[in-house]
């Protein structure tokens, strides 16, 4: 690290660090308080760990940092894990922790991920001893990258994405970007944009692999409680609103208006990015003149109700399973869009606004193949909707157009498996030494 800037911009992060150590205890607290952090698990964030260390073998250290990036390491994790590598995994959300406990508790061991301090992530390194780390996505951590090289451990970031708004702030820093950079012995990238962006802000080592969360399952659900929704549901027209924020629900009301008045009994599955704006979005609705069941008091929509407001975590795959259009949110009101892969591999037709930066690959993929249309505004949306309810056999062209996309993006497992071989074969060549050792001994 040579540039001046970059060293006393590191060097000031650092001893902001060390400052706010003592203070953070109140902070952690107050998140604990409003239902954000694990209380039985807090000291992981100052990297105390809660379980052992297994005693002999590799690790590997995988970081996802919430949902959707826990989604798609998920298949990476079990394929690491299936070499007999032993693998931990931290994401920093409560939502994720769960996730990664339903679907990866048999293969890999999770924890929270220390707070990027000195010795946070000092104490989490000296016990867990990885090998390598391996980082999703996005997430630069300062301090997390320079213990990790000032120990030697190889980094890797595997499906490495760059939105518009992290890439203008990278560049407004360059000699910050590549200090970081430097660090990472490879980026794995989802798309040619995302690894020209890296390179250009100083990755030495990129390649691009495509979108791991194409190569993710569906999310699922629990049959029994589908079931049961698709019996109070009858026949109903339906459509949903999937990952909505702030000022997107009432375009969602003010859309339900529209369409039911061609189609008497219209249901809408209305579901928050954020369960617990459940209140506020209930009064919302209930002001607007709609009857609302809620899915966190356990109420099961009936006749009279307009929309079923599924505030709650961890259900997206029963939400999917029960329409055939989805609206994905953060892109009429907010900026970003919503990742569109789960419902598109669940055969749904797929409506989003036109901010969908985080996830332009995926969704240009739709749109040429027909799964998917991007609308303007509230109105344009109850008319897409109400075209797709009055003619079924666009709709299913739409459905099948969405889930041959997925299947035509697969592969980036694969891919980055074949970019990570410099980094696991070696440790996989340990495991056989020791289990040859091993036996040796046993003779």
């Amino acid at each position: 690290m040579s540039d001046p800037l970059a060293r006393a911009a590191l060097a000031a992060y650092r001893f902001a660090g060390a400052l706010a150590y003592p203070l953070l205890g109140p902070y952690v607290g107050y998140r604990v308080s409003r239902g954000k952090e694990d209380s039985g698990r807090r000291r992981e964030r100052y990297g105390y760990a809660s379980v052992d260390r297994p005693e002999t073998g590799p690790m590997v250290w995988v970081h996802a940092a919430s949902v959707g990036e826990s989604v798609a390491v998920t298949p990476l994790v079990r394929a690491i894990a299936a070499d007999g590598i032993n693998v931990i995994v931290t994401t920093g959300t409560m939502t994720s922790a769960k996730l990664v406990d339903e679907r990866l508790s048999d293969c890999a061991v999770h924890q929270y991920v220390p707070l990027d301090l000195r010795p946070s992530v000092g104490r989490f390194l000296d016990h867990w001893r990885p090998d390598v780390a391996i980082i999703a996505e996005s997430e630069i951590w300062p301090m997390t990258l320079l213990e990790l090289a000032r120990r030697r451990i190889p980094q890797v970031l595997v499906n490495g994405r760059l939105s518009d708004r992290s890439f203008r702030r990278w560049k407004a820093a360059p000699w910050m970007a590549e200090a970081l950079l430097e660090k990472l012995a490879h980026v794995v990238a989802q798309s040619e944009v995302d690894g020209e962006r890296f390179r250009l802000l100083g990755a030495h080592a990129v390649t691009v692999a495509g979108n791991l969360k194409a190569d993710s399952e569906p999310p699922p659900c629990v049959v029994e409680d589908l079931a049961e929704l698709q019996r109070a549901f009858g026949s109903r027209p339906r459509w949903a609103a999937l990952s909505t924020h702030a000022g997107e629900e009432e375009l969602v009301a003010a859309a339900h208006k529209r369409i039911a008045e061609r189609h008497p009994g219209l249901l809408t599955i209305l579901v928050p990015r954020h369960a617990e704006r459940g209140d506020a979005i209930e009064k919302l609705l209930t002001d607007a003149g709609l009857v609302v069941a809620r899915r966190s008091r356990g109420e099961t929509p009936d006749h009279t109700t307009d929309v079923f407001l599924g505030d709650t975590t961890g259900e997206m795959g029963l939400y999917l399973r029960l329409t055939e259009i989805a609206f994905l949110g953060k892109s009429l009101a907010g900026e970003g869009g919503q990742n569109p892969l789960e419902a598109a591999m669940l055969g749904t037709a797929v409506l989003s606004g036109r901010y969908v930066q985080n996830f332009r690959d995926s969704y240009q993929r739709l749109l040429k193949n027909g799964g998917a249309r991007i609308v303007r505004d509230g109105e344009a949306l109850s008319e897409h909707v109400e075209q797709l309810l009055d003619e079924p056999k666009t709709l299913q062209r739409m459905a099948v157009a969405a889930g041959e996309t997925v299947e035509e993006m697969r592969g980036a497992l694969s891919r980055t498996m074949q970019a990570l071989q410099p980094f696991l074969h070696p440790l996989k060549l340990s495991i056989g030494l020791e289990q040859r050792g091993q036996a040796a001994w046993r003779r």
